[in-house]
């Protein structure tokens, strides 16, 4: 397996929580979440793929069979199996399904920014925690799906302006070998780079000093993908969920 192969089956395994057979668990999050039928991930030097423990095994070994003979993804064209792939798992329609991209975020990445940042292992973070346990998490960062403490999953860097939480990165997923970074931008703080700044804030992080970093978007969304090229970050591969 080479490099970049190597890079894609860390992030299968820091994505997902995997049986002793390799196949998708569930969500490797704190919520436990359901994790996808089958997901696929490539580059120009191969893929990488898995499937939910709980499909029947002859289905798993037709989308294991198909996903093995896959070409190498690529960003500009869809995998040459997907229409067998949809229909073996569809059952009344085509079930939902997206394309990501992926990319590499390395470690104490760069970025000039005035924002200031703060981090859940600082004092400054702990009280801030401290004081919405007190009171309650702000409406703006409510609205976007933080309803109490244990929705902030550490470690998590976020951007104060004006001394409001403005954006905020945190672990999506956190694995032994990697960890997958969450973005969030409070509507009114939005196109100002705040959401770079947290990103390569997060990536200075103590707590993931010894994890490969992995910044991952969906094709369609155009914001995060703004977000990947004001850092710089390097593409690494592209992927299909499907749910």
């Amino acid at each position: 397996m080479t490099g970049e192969k190597i890079f894609l089956k860390t992030e299968y395994r820091t994505m997902f929580r995997l049986n002793s057979d390799e196949r998708i668990e569930r969500e490797n999050d704190p919520d436990g979440s359901p994790g996808p039928r089958f997901w696929l991930a490539g580059c120009p030097e191969g893929n990488v793929f898995g499937v939910r423990a709980d499909l029947p095994n002859e289905l798993a070994a037709k989308l294991e069979g198909l996903a093995a003979t896959e070409p190498p993804l690529t960003h500009s064209a869809k995998p040459k199996h997907l229409e067998c792939y949809l229909s073996l798992l569809g059952g009344n329609g085509p079930p939902a399904h997206n394309f990501g991209l992926v990319y590499e975020l390395p470690h104490a990445h760069p970025y000039q920014s005035e924002a200031k940042l703060i981090s859940s292992d600082s004092e400054e973070g702990e009280n801030l925690m401290h004081s919405w346990a007190a009171t309650r998490v702000p409406e703006s960062l409510f609205e976007l799906g933080f309803r109490e403490m244990a929705d902030f999953w550490t470690p998590w860097c976020a951007a104060i302006v004006d001394d409001e939480v403005a954006s905020i990165a945190f672990a999506a997923r956190l694995a032994d070998a990697g960890a997958e970074l969450g973005l969030v931008t409070v509507k009114a703080f939005r196109g100002r780079g705040l959401g770079a700044a947290v990103t390569a804030g997060w990536s200075r992080l103590p707590a993931l000093r010894n994890r490969t970093l992995f910044y991952s978007t969906d094709q369609a969304n155009i914001s995060s993908q703004r977000v990947a090229a004001r850092l710089g970050l390097r593409l690494r591969g592209v992927s299909l969920r499907i749910s």
